[in-house]
């Protein structure tokens, strides 16, 4: 993950005009990678994802909007009780992309799309 994202990150220096294009950095539940924090100030170093960073600092994550879905997560670690099937195989019930994406799609989107808007106004 880490050469990835330094991989990434370089890419985008090199190859991105910032005056012209917005990047946006989306990644999974930081509780998957352990180094997360090193990459993220890495990242914040050296490229600008202002939209995530700018949530992030402002103490925003979207993780816990995501815990509170019913859909988030059908596993072990939501709080209803299992089924009794569901307690034999919960990997088979599981549903990473709501509850390990970092926020509910959804509000991932609007957040996208008004930054979009955003940059636009600006250009004018």
């Amino acid at each position: 993950m880490r050469k990835a994202l330094s991989t990434w990150a370089k890419w985008v220096d090199t190859n991105v005009n910032r005056e012209k294009s917005l990047v946006v950095f989306r990644g999974y539940s930081t509780s998957h990678f352990r180094y997360f924090p090193q990459l993220l100030e890495r990242l914040k170093r050296s490229i600008s994802i202002d939209l995530i960073l700018c949530f992030l600092e402002a103490g925003g994550s979207g993780t816990p909007a995501g815990n509170y879905r019913k859909d988030a997560h059908p596993s072990i670690y939501r709080k209803q009780s299992l089924t009794d099937e569901e307690r034999r195989d919960p990997e088979k019930y599981q549903d990473c992309s709501h509850w390990c994406l970092p926020g509910v799609p959804d509000s991932w989107n609007e957040l996208l799309y008004a930054q979009l808007l955003i940059k636009q106004h600006q250009m004018l």
